[in-house]
């Protein structure tokens, strides 16, 4: 693979639609090429340089509702931070759709004969990607994120088919030599685990307690770390699955065969977004506490449910965040992490607050501290103007007031002095504006004016 060349993920679309995506039409029995799309962000952690990611719906007959099935989606490619996109043609002329399970003297399914909860796969041909001239003759490596995701290269030269590699993490890969127009040609694409879905079918499904049957829609489950601090993708999957299914009801009972979900891929992915690695054999560094979200879908319907999954490690020591007390100095609201305020509590000035040790600026450039509650931090932010305040010159001479009328003191503080302001400015009934000075209780103000 060429290391040089850097891939874009295409966020993965759901096979499990519940209504067909906007497609745009493609020749009838006609090569698809794919053009230049929008620039997108850069994954380069991927160990391709092409990424294929189907979108595909499926909409199963339903023969007393005189609805036919249909199949409509597209297929995405990303190289080079552009994203290039091809629709499947509405009525499907240019796919196959076949059972998963099928044997190789079965017919081609008709697409307006579709059956919900059937397992089938979708192979789209002649599919080619126009990477553009300027790319010609790069030679490229195509993967897909997807699991479900295989292709075939077009033949070479010599009237042979491309082989087939996988990549480190088992998918596989074509390596594939742009044309003079930087054009990249597959004979196929194909999709497998792609259900057909009865859009009149409004059962729900839910998450249940193995033992007690009851509905629930959070869970938790405690798991001891072996002597290492280690645990197993395995055995918090197994911890998970020990207390909780997924089913769906069906004749008047509880069933779990049209629904799937995958626990092991759940928690690998709940261990990736919090950057934990995974060892090839499923080993990891346990933190104290973690959260899987594990993910139902029904091969009828395509509803679903999530059930949000605590798992408490209690041999591991929970990690406290290092903190200090600071005292606040002007009122304050608390924000997020985007700088948006968050509800309308407030601390109060004088108050004493435990905050991080250090401030981060957040996305309006200004800095904050986050509070700490209990060890933890908390995502919310307090302004750091008021707890350190800000250094202003003085531009004049200037009093220190504790009223609008009174000064504080016979303290003249002169032009050009460093002083310490606290948050926003305060307006008197004078009708003038103040900072507060001094880092403590008494009540000191410098106007505004003198700052400016």
């Amino acid at each position: 693979m060429k290391k040089n060349l850097r891939i874009v993920s295409v966020a993965a679309a759901a096979l499990l639609a519940v209504a067909p995506v906007a497609a745009t039409a493609m020749p009838v029995n006609a090569a698809t090429t794919i053009n230049a799309g929008s620039a997108i962000n850069t994954n380069t952690n991927a160990k391709y340089d092409v990424d294929v990611t189907p979108s595909i719906s499926a909409i199963a007959a339903v023969a007393k509702s005189g609805i036919s099935g249909s199949l409509t989606g597209s297929i995405s490619a990303s190289y080079n931070g552009k994203s290039y996109t091809a629709n499947l043609k509405t009525d499907s002329s240019n796919a196959t759709i076949t059972r998963t399970d099928a044997k190789s003297t079965d017919a081609d399914v008709d697409v307006t004969k579709l059956a919900a909860g059937t397992d089938y796969t979708v192979t789209v041909k002649d599919v080619s990607f126009n990477f553009g001239s300027e790319n010609a003759g790069k030679e490229i490596t195509i993967g897909s994120a997807n699991p479900n995701v295989t292709f075939t290269k077009a033949k070479d030269t010599n009237g042979q088919p491309a082989s087939t590699v996988k990549d480190t993490n088992g998918q596989p890969t074509v390596d594939v030599k742009l044309d003079e127009d930087g054009i990249a040609k597959l004979s196929s694409v194909q999709i497998k685990h792609v259900y057909a879905i009865d859009t009149t079918d409004n059962r729900d499904v839910n998450f249940y307690d193995v033992t007690t049957g009851a509905i629930v829609t959070t869970g938790a489950v405690s798991i001891d770390a072996d002597n290492q601090g280690q645990l197993n993708t395995a055995s918090v999957a197994a911890a998970i699955e020990s207390k909780y299914f997924a089913a769906q009801y069906a004749n008047e009972n509880l069933t779990k065969d049209n629904v799937t979900y995958n626990i092991k891929t759940a928690v690998k992915d709940a261990l990736k977004a919090q950057k934990i690695e995974v060892s090839s054999v499923g080993y990891f560094k346990a933190p104290h506490t973690f959260t899987v979200n594990v993910k139902a879908t029904s091969n009828k319907n395509g509803k679903s449910a999530t059930l949000p999954v605590t798992v408490t490690v209690p041999n591991v020591a929970d990690p406290v965040v290092p903190s200090q007390s600071k005292t606040i100095m002007h009122n304050a609201y608390y924000y997020d992490k985007n700088a948006k305020r968050v509800g309308a509590d407030k601390v109060t000035r004088y108050d004493t607050v435990t905050v991080a040790m250090n401030t981060t600026k957040l996305a309006n450039g200004i800095s904050y501290y986050e509070v700490i509650e209990n060890g933890k931090a908390t995502g919310k932010y307090i302004n750091a103007d008021n707890i350190d305040g800000t250094k202003r010159t003085l531009k004049h001479n200037a009093y220190v007031y504790k009223s609008s009328k009174k000064r504080a003191n016979k303290v003249v503080l002169k032009k050009g002095t460093e002083v310490i302001t606290y948050g926003g400015s305060y307006k008197f009934k004078n009708g003038k504006k103040y900072y507060k000075i001094g880092a403590d209780t008494k009540k000191t103000y410098v106007r505004v004016e003198n700052f400016d």
